[in-house]
């Protein structure tokens, strides 16, 4: 909110530099970039994001849905997609050389099924090394469930839609050069404003 408030303030100077005859760009060529984006891979201007898993816990996830039942490369992808509520799909660019790395190591095993797709069951060495990871397994297992309650919360997503309409509402609004100091200060007031007032619920 902050960074909004900044920004405004310094496109009031910049306008007001621009009725004096100066060079300014105007608000439509340089606001709208700190807006811009849209949430998943890409960064949308916001910055790099963390990734989903960190070295090592996407095998560790694998290997512990495998062992709940063999499974198929697009099974596991389903299952982690239906597990954080469509928020995440892995890449089958991620999930397959994952899948080769655990029979690499012995730790799951490709099983006899129909069609082309390979079903990979866990190994003894596979179980082995889910019993000595098993506190980490719970925690990941619980931040992707996590993941999926957050994004199926009907207030979240009103939440996500009021911001997307301010969104729009700021660039369409600060986009024309015939927003003047006075409105360009009003509109910092009521941001504060409404900041302030979310703050103290």
């Amino acid at each position: 909110m902050m960074r909004i408030h900044n920004n405004l303030h310094a496109r009031c100077n910049q306008q007001h530099t621009m009725h004096r005859g100066g060079r300014g760009h105007g608000l439509g060529h340089g606001f709208g970039r700190g807006f811009g984006g849209r949430h998943g891979d890409d960064t949308g201007g916001r910055g790099p994001r963390r990734r989903m898993f960190d070295s090592g816990e996407l095998r560790l996830v694998l290997l512990k849905l495998i062992a709940d039942e063999p499974r198929h490369g697009y099974d596991l992808i389903r299952r982690i997609e239906e597990l954080t509520g469509g928020a995440y799909a892995p890449s089958p660019g991620v999930i397959y050389p994952t899948l080769t790395l655990l029979d690499d190591m012995g730790q799951i095993a490709a099983q006899q099924s129909e069609g082309s797709k390979k079903l990979f069951a866990i190994t003894p060495e596979g179980q082995a090394e889910l019993d000595i990871n098993e506190e980490r397994i719970e925690a990941l297992i619980a931040r992707l469930r996590a993941i999926g309650k957050e994004r199926q919360r009907p207030d979240a997503a009103s939440v996500r839609r009021a911001m997307g309409n301010l969104r729009q509402v700021l660039i369409n609004r600060l986009g024309s050069r015939e927003a003047d100091t006075e409105t360009l200060n009003a509109i910092v007031a009521l941001i504060d404003e409404a900041a302030q007032k979310i703050e103290r619920l």
